[in-house]
Order: C-alpha cells, then structure tokens, then sequence
C-alpha cells in the first residue's frame, strides 16, 4: 500500500525503521543564531527520546475530514509503540487562525503544524514562533521545499487537477479543462467550491488564465455539484455518483480495484505544492514533533507517498518524472499567490459571482479554538 488521500501506508517496513513560548513583536526577522545543522540522530534514538520526554504528539493538519489522517497516525504509532499522536484535522485556513489566536493568548495546544497555507510559514519565522530544525536527509530536500534555515520543511507534494472514473467515463477521458466543457459531462462534474480553498482557487487561476473567464461561465453552466473539502469530489468519483472532478487529487498509481484516475495534463496547467511542516517554538513535546519530521522525511516514507516526493533521492513511479520536471506544474507559483493576498482575494470575489457563495458545514466540523487540548 501507499500513503493515499486517507493517509494509507506501507506499514511493514515503516514498523521496522521505527525499531531500529511567547511570540516576537511586530514582524521584524529574528536574530540570527547559529546554524542549524541536520540531524544525525537515528531514528531510533529520537524514538527513545521522544517517550522518555513522555510519549505524546500533537498536530494540526491541514486536510479535510477528521479521519484524513487517520491512516498516518495509525502507521506512525505502530512504527514507535508507546508514543500516541493527537492527530487535529481541518481546513488550513481555519488552523492558521487558530494557532496565530494561541500564540497571541498564551494557549498553544500543537507541537506541529503541517498546513497548505504557504505563506504562514515566513511570517512565523519572522515572528519567531517556529523552532528551526532540520531533520536527517533535509539535504537531499528539493530547496524550493524546504526553508534554508529550517524554519520549515516539505513532507510531501500534492497535486491538484482533475480525475475521473474508468466505469463512468469510458474512452476518451477528459485530458484538458477545455475537454470539461464536452455536453456529455453535463451534471456529471463535482468540484470543490474554489472560493472555499486556496489551492483549487490556484488551479482554477491558472485555467481561467489560460482559457478565460468564457470557460468558467461555461464550465458552471454544466450543472457543477459544488462541495466543501476536496474529500467529497474524491469520494464520489470513485463510488461513481459523478464521472469526473475538478480541484483534488488522486494516486499516479491506482490501487487494485481503485477505479479513480488522476489526470495529469500534458500541456495544460494544473498546480502541486510541498505541504510545509513545523515545529513549534512552543511546543510542549519537541523531541516527538523531531520524530515525526524525520519520520515523514525518511526516504522509505517519502518512497510509500501515493503522489510525489520532496526529495531528490527518492524517485517517482515509473513513468513519470519528479515534479520540478513539469513546467505546467506551477509548483513555486502557488507560493507566490499564497503571498499575495491582494490578488488572491480579488480572484476569489470575481470568481464568487459565477460558482457563488460557499454554502454548507465545513467537512471537518466546527473544532472550536483548542482541538487537542
């Protein structure tokens, strides 16, 4: 098995490796201090470490369901028996927010972040929140996925675009946003509601760049299920209550049985990112939070990873090509949008008025301000 959209992994031999404060004032960049180094450490010592410090981990990820992660949890505590992970998932959006109300109230609850919201990440280490750390193989770490200073590292890359069902949509499946505008889709489509999430709001960006706002007029013409999180349109392709959806993703190499296929355009543009993750400052469990990155980061994680890795060292399935290959890929552009605020938010406002207002529960549910306290 791979770590799929629901966090599956190979747990065999992910057991076996396992055997082996107060925030800055203003946005000012901290003083320097001297280099971080990467860790050298085994595994196995930072596991010992972890449970003399007391066993526990807590992380707020970024995902869609509460269960997303569920299988990431499960292989990481059946690969370190003794320490127990409180895994939190929500919308990024909603976790940045609550941890920047944490910090700022003296609560803080996580000991990692792992959140889409790219541009959290150089705000907090200028306010100095994030532990800077760098765990073993953050060499081998592609640079435009990782912080120089260790501030943050990537732990996996995701990839947004469209997917389909072999049952449902038969020969030719659809290989272009311009494909999604066939008749025979109508009724057929589900998508996320991109003013409700950053990264579908980038994918539909780059298509609205490309093929302009004609496309979208059209393309919600074709009565668009639109849903919250990117779980649902998942979901529903592979149960086959819709042939095709746009704005999440899918495994390069299907499981047996998995009737889900994940197009990956060969000209058009589609969007990937490195999914950061943190430590920090005011974590209550340091040495767990440092297992748990080297842990993400090893090579035979990175290797079980259903889409692409962060690393340079691991390759991706055959017959594809690492993602920094893909020039239609867009995968530093997405950080340059998370940045700029402004654009995202004007974007967001016009495409609002042809998919309209985002309705319906947040999937995760309400978590409230402390989740895993």
């Amino acid at each position: 098995m791979t770590i799929g959209r629901r966090g599956l992994l190979a747990g065999g031999a992910l057991a076996a490796a396992g055997m082996l404060t107060g925030r800055a004032a203003g946005h000012a960049a901290p003083q320097p201090g001297p280099a971080v180094r990467e860790e050298t450490r085994s595994l196995d010592q930072l596991y010992r470490e972890a449970k003399a410090e007391g066993g526990t981990l807590t992380v707020y990820a970024g995902g869609d369901t509460a269960t997303q992660q569920d299988g990431n949890k499960v292989a990481f505590e059946k690969a370190f028996p003794g320490i127990t992970v409180k895994m939190v998932v929500d919308y990024s959006k909603f976790h940045d927010a609550r941890v920047d109300t944490q910090l700022a109230t003296g609560t803080l609850v996580p000991d990692v972040v792992q959140l889409q919201t790219l541009q959290d990440f150089p705000r907090w280490k200028a306010e100095g929140v994030l532990l800077p750390y760098k765990p073993a193989g953050f060499s081998r770490i592609h640079p435009a996925f990782k912080d120089p200073d260790g501030a943050w590292t990537g732990i996996f890359v995701d990839a947004f675009s469209a997917i389909y069902n072999v049952e449902q949509v038969g020969a030719p499946p659809p290989a272009t946003a311009g494909d999604l505008l066939d008749p025979r889709w109508k009724g057929r489509i589900v998508s996320t509601f991109p003013n409700d999430d950053d990264a579908v709001l980038y994918l539909y960006k780059l298509i609205v760049d490309k093929y302009g706002w004609d496309w979208l007029a059209r393309f919600t013409a074709q009565n668009v299920a639109w849903v919250r999180g990117t779980q649902e349109p998942a979901d529903r392709v592979e149960a086959g209550t819709a042939a095709v959806a746009l704005g999440t993703d899918g495994a390069l190499v299907p499981g047996a049985g998995t009737k889900t296929r994940f197009v990956l355009p060969a000209q058009d543009p589609f969007m990937a990112w490195a999914q950061r993750a943190a430590v920090l400052a005011g974590a209550k469990h340091p040495a767990a939070a440092k297992l748990y990155l080297n842990w993400w980061v090893s090579k035979q994680t990175q290797s079980d990873f259903y889409m692409w890795s962060v690393r340079t060292d691991v390759a991706p399935p055959k017959g594809f090509r690492p993602i920094w290959e893909y020039r239609n890929a867009n995968f530093t552009g997405f950080e340059r949008f998370m940045g700029d605020r402004r654009l995202v938010e004007a974007f967001r406002q016009q495409l609002t008025l042809f998919v309209g207002e985002v309705h319906g529960a947040p999937s995760p549910g309400w978590l409230g301000l402390h989740p895993g306290r």
